[in-house]
C-alpha cells in the first residue's frame, strides 16, 4: 500500500536561505521525506499562485533526498489565509475533488506548515473523514543533532474523544448526485436497474412506473429522474408531485384537471389543476392505484393526447407533461378486480422499475447510513457521526435477523435522526446506539394484533376498561374494523376491503367517509390506529 502525504507548502519555513545554505536549516516539507522509516510515495503539495518558484525548488530538493517520492502540485488560493470560513471552504473543495483510494493508499495529512487557521482546518477535515487517514506532525531535531528532524503520526481514533469532541461544520452546499443520490451502492440488481433507468430518463419521454414497498424511495427517485432530465434539456418545466391517496371525489377532479369558477359549491375562482401546472415539466403521481376509475379515464386521455377537460368546462385544454407514477400495490391484480383500468395500466407500464426493500439490498445499508448522517448534518448545521464502537454495534444489529426494516429507508432515516439528535458534540456513542437498537427491537418484535383477542386489541386503541360496556359480538366487529384499518395505507383502501360488494352498487362511492363514520361511533380516528398499532 502506497503512502500519500497531503501538505501545504510552508512559504516561510520551507524558504530557508539561498543556494546550498538552505540545507543548513530545517525545512518541514523536505524533512518529511528524509526519514528512513517513513517512505512518502507521493506528496500532494498545495500552494498559491505566488509560490511557484518555491514549490519548484522544494520539489527539486525532494528529488535529491527521496527520488522515490512523486510530488504533485495543486493550486489552492486562499483569499484570506486567516479567515477560518474561507480557508475551510477552500480545503473542503480540494478534499471533495480529490480521488481518494483508501483500499490502495494510506494518507497522511501534514499539519506543520501553513497558517494556524489552515492547520486547524486540516485537523477538522481529517477528523471528519473528508481527508481520510492520519495526521502527520513534523518538528526540528534536537539541538546539535544531525538528524533531519522528528515526526509523529497521530491516529484520530474518535471513540477516545466523546467527552471533548466539539464540531464545527459548514452546512453542506453541494446537492447529491441524482438517481442513486450520491450513494455508492453494492447491490448488483439495483445497480443494473438504475443504470437502465438513467438511459431511459435521458432517451425517452414516455411514462415510467416505479413500484415497491412503502419507504423504498419512490418519491426520491422520481425527484432525481426529474433533475437528470432537466440537466439534459429534456424538459424545462417544474416537478409537480401529488399523493393520489389524498384525492377523492370532486376534489380529485379539480386538483388534477382543474375547474372553472362555479363548477361546484366553493369553486370561487378558476383553478388550473396539477396537470396544467406540470406543462413542459414532470408530473409525479404517487400511489396512482388510489385514483378513482373516472379520474383514471381522464388521465389516460391526457397521457395519450395531452388534452383534457377541466371540471365544469366545455373547452379542452392541453398540457405537454411527462409522467412518473408510483405505487406499492399490485396494479395487475387491481386491474383483474376492476379497480384499475387495464388500458391505463398498459399505457403507464412501458417502463416499470421495482424498487427492492432495504432488507433485500442489505449490502447497501452502510453507505445509506453514511448518506443519512450527511443529510442530518446538513439540516442540523453540525457534523454528526458514530464513534468506532457505536458504529460496529449498530451495523451488527442492523444486519441481523432481528432488524426487519419494515418501513425500509423511512425506518433508517428516523433511526439516524433520533441518534443524531441525542448525540452530544455530534458524536453518536455506544450508549446512544444501544438505546436506539433497543427501541427498534421493541418496535419490530411487538406482537401482531392478529395474535390478540378482540378485547385486547380494542384496549390497545381505546384504553383500559373500554370493553366493559361493549357486547362480545360488537367487540368482534370493532376489532375487525381496527385490524383492517391497521393493515391499510388509507381509509379508502380500508373501505374497499370492508365494502367490497356494496360499493359496486353505489353510483359514487365514498369509502373513506363510510370508514370514518364507523370509527367515529367509537371515538376512534384512522390516524390514531396507525400511530398506536404500528407494523
Amino acid at each position: 500500500m502506497k503512502t500519500v502525504a497531503i501538505s501545504i507548502l510552508g512559504t516561510t519555513m520551507d524558504r530557508r536561505g539561498k543556494g546550498e545554505k538552505r540545507w543548513d536549516k530545517w525545512r518541514p516539507t523536505i524533512s518529511m521525506c528524509q526519514h528512513d522509516d517513513l517512505l512518502i510515495d507521493r506528496l500532494e503539495l498545495l500552494f498559491d499562485n505566488h509560490s511557484d518558484n518555491l514549490a519548484k525548488q522544494v520539489t527539486e530538493d525532494i528529488a535529491r533526498v527521496s527520488p522515490e517520492t512523486e510530488v504533485v502540485h495543486h493550486r489552492v488560493n486562499f483569499n484570506d489565509p486567516w479567515d477560518f470560513e474561507t480557508v475551510y471552504s477552500d480545503l473542503l473543495d480540494f478534499a471533495r475533488g480529490y480521488d481518494f483510494k483508501p483500499s490502495k493508499e494510506k494518507y497522511l495529512t501534514h499539519i506543520t506548515t501553513g497558517t494556524h487557521v489552515a492547520q486547524i482546518c486540516l485537523y477538522l477535515l481529517t477528523e471528519a473523514g473528508y481527508l481520510p487517514g492520519q495526521l502527520l506532525q513534523t518538528s526540528p531535531a534536537k539541538r546539535d543533532s544531525n538528524l533531519p528532524g522528528q515526526y509523529q503520526i497521530i491516529d484520530l481514533d474518535l471513540s477516545k474523544y466523546d467527552q471533548i469532541a466539539s464540531r464545527f461544520q459548514k452546512e453542506h452546499q453541494e446537492g447529491t448526485t441524482y438517481l442513486k443520490g450520491g450513494i455508492e451502492t453494492n447491490n448488483a440488481a439495483f445497480n443494473k436497474m438504475i443504470e437502465q433507468l438513467e438511459q431511459v430518463s435521458i432517451r425517452s419521454n414516455e411514462p415510467i412506473l416505479i413500484t415497491g414497498p412503502t419507504g423504498a424511495g419512490k418519491s426520491q427517485l422520481a425527484q432525481r429522474v426529474y433533475e437528470l432530465r432537466k440537466q439534459r434539456g429534456k424538459l424545462d418545466g417544474r416537478l409537480v408531485a401529488v399523493n393520489c391517496a389524498t384525492l377523492r371525489g370532486e376534489n380529485a377532479m379539480s386538483a388534477l384537471f382543474g375547474h372553472k369558477k362555479g363548477a361546484f359549491t366553493g369553486a370561487a375562482a378558476d383553478r388550473p389543476g396539477l396537470l396544467m401546472e406540470a406543462n413542459k415539466g414532470l408530473l409525479f403521481l404517487d400511489e396512482v392505484g388510489e385514483l378513482g376509475l373516472d379520474e383514471q379515464a381522464m388521465l389516460l386521455r391526457a397521457i395519450e393526447d395531452k388534452r383534457f377537460m377541466p371540471f365544469g368546462s366545455d373547452k379542452e385544454v392541453n398540457s405537454d407533461f411527462q409522467l412518473i407514477a408510483g405505487t406499492n400495490r399490485d396494479l395487475t391484480q387491481q386491474s383483474r378486480e376492476g379497480l384499475f383500468r387495464e388500458d391505463l395500466l398498459a399505457r403507464i407500464d412501458l417502463w416499470t422499475y421495482q424498487l427492492p426493500s432495504l432488507k433485500e439490498r442489505i449490502e447497501d445499508l452502510e453507505p445509506n447510513i453514511d448518506f443519512e448522517l450527511e443529510a442530518f448534518s446538513s439540516k442540523s448545521g453540525y457534523l454528526v457521526n458514530f464513534n468506532k464502537v457505536a458504529r460496529e454495534k449498530y451495523l451488527t444489529f442492523s444486519r441481523s435477523p432481528d432488524a426487519t426494516w419494515s418501513a425500509n429507508f423511512r425506518d433508517l432515516n428516523a433511526s439516524i435522526t433520533r441518534m443524531g439528535t441525542l448525540a452530544d458534540g455530534g458524536r453518536i456513542t455506544a450508549a446512544v446506539a444501544e438505546e436506539e437498537i433497543n427501541r427498534l427491537r421493541r418496535k419490530w418484535q411487538s406482537a401482531p394484533s392478529s395474535d390478540l383477542d378482540p378485547g385486547a386489541l380494542i384496549v390497545q386503541v381505546l384504553g383500559p376498561g373500554c370493553t366493559k360496556e361493549i357486547d362480545y359480538y360488537d367487540q368482534l366487529k370493532l376489532a375487525s374494523l381496527i385490524e383492517i384499518c391497521r393493515n391499510s395505507n388509507s381509509m379508502a383502501e380500508a373501505g374497499r376491503t370492508l365494502f367490497n360488494v356494496s360499493r359496486k352498487t353505489k353510483k359514487s362511492s365514498n369509502d373513506s367517509h363510510r370508514v370514518k363514520q364507523l370509527l367515529a361511533k367509537h371515538g376512534v380516528r384512522f390516524e390514531d390506529i396507525k400511530t398506536i398499532l404500528k407494523h
